[in-house]
């Protein structure tokens, strides 16, 4: 019975590890297509000059 338990302890934590995993990946997409479109999306600076691509 313990050996079960265990193996099926083992799957479940399997599952949510690959479901976290999987999520994350969709979460870093999101965020890179976001960074992408801010970064080709700049607006022009004060004397039509390009304003730098990060913004400290």
């Amino acid at each position: 019975m313990v050996p079960l338990l265990l193996v099926l302890l083992l799957v479940v934590l399997l599952f949510g590890a690959g479901f976290a995993l999987e999520v994350l990946w969709w979460v870093a997409a999101v965020v890179l297509v976001l960074w992408l479109i801010g970064f080709l999306a700049r607006t022009a600076g004060p004397g039509g000059a390009r304003s730098r691509w990060y913004r400290w």
